[in-house]
């Protein structure tokens, strides 16, 4: 009898070391698939609702509700201008629709500076930030980088023209035929009647227009009234300041300056005619004036 019991409390020792040992083993291998699973899922990311374009839309459409759909967004990652909510995206119930200014394509999310305010359209206006003013510039193929400008582009503004008659100088101690840099980093905000950026077209252009404070407008209209202006294209990664720039014909050819011998001032001599009976006499004296 005491056998039979200590077989069955072996037994049953047995038994549940083994069930101790395979749930064990499971817990272990449940855990390490669940660690697993948890590396492999995307880490989680806070989004936001923003309008986003429905289609593709090109510079002068009109953009309407059906134009637009929400879409959620990573949040760190939102660009500037963005719109959350429609009553912003189109105020009055989009009675008064913005018009894009520059192409966007499907899904691409909508934003202020590629959109006008309500109401407007897209013409040279809306693309003139705060205090400044459109001006026209004439070119031709040569002045006007033969057709290679296009809106949105910037440009150096070099002017080219006679200064005085030779007894003028400039700042940079020029005389007669002078080019001068007179504004740089122009902003083009149209090239003819082209104000669209996403133009790939080449325009040979009779005039562009460029955005300036009104010092700098008064400045290129004296400038091309007495002068030839021509525009050099600066590079679009291109931050760098231009310094000032003046160059003659002198500095061009390398001549040396030849100054003008200073005239010669003869002495004035004064004299005084004195009669002795026939003889005159004449006596030099000092000069009074």
């Amino acid at each position: 009898m005491r056998l039979v019991f200590g077989l069955v409390l072996i037994l049953g020792l047995g038994l549940a070391g083994f069930a101790v040992f395979m749930a064990k083993n499971y817990i272990q291998t449940y855990q390490a698939e669940l660690e697993k699973e948890r590396a492999e899922q995307p880490p989680a990311i806070e989004t936001v609702e923003v309008f986003v374009a429905d289609r593709r839309l090109k510079y002068g459409e009109r953009l309407t509700r059906e134009d637009a759909k929400l879409v959620k967004f990573p949040k760190t990652s939102l660009p500037e201008g963005v719109f959350n909510a429609e009553e912003d995206l189109f105020p009055d119930g989009g009675k008064e629709p913005r018009t894009v200014l520059r192409t966007m394509e499907k899904h691409e999310a909508l934003l202020a500076v590629k959109l006008t305010e309500p109401g407007q359209d897209a013409g040279i206006t809306s693309q003139l930030e705060r205090g400044m003013r459109a001006f026209a510039i004439k070119v031709d193929v040569s002045s006007g980088v033969s057709g290679f400008l296009r809106p949105g582009d910037r440009v150096d503004v070099y002017w080219t023209g006679e200064v005085g008659d030779g007894r003028m100088r400039t700042e940079g101690n020029s005389t007669g035929e002078v080019t001068k840099l007179i504004q740089s980093g122009i902003k083009l905000i149209a090239v003819d009647q082209v104000a669209d950026e996403d133009t790939t077209e080449a325009i040979i252009a009779r005039t562009v227009t460029v955005s300036a404070k009104p010092q700098q407008v008064a400045a290129l209209a004296q400038a091309q009234a007495t002068g030839r202006l021509s525009l050099s294209l600066v590079g679009a990664e291109d931050n760098t300041v231009a310094d000032a720039v003046e160059v003659d014909q002198r500095r061009l050819l390398g001549l040396a300056e030849v100054r003008p011998e200073p005239e010669k001032i003869e002495e004035e001599i004064c004299t005084v005619r004195t009669r002795r009976g026939a003889e005159v006499v004449v006596s030099q004296i000092p000069c009074t004036n």
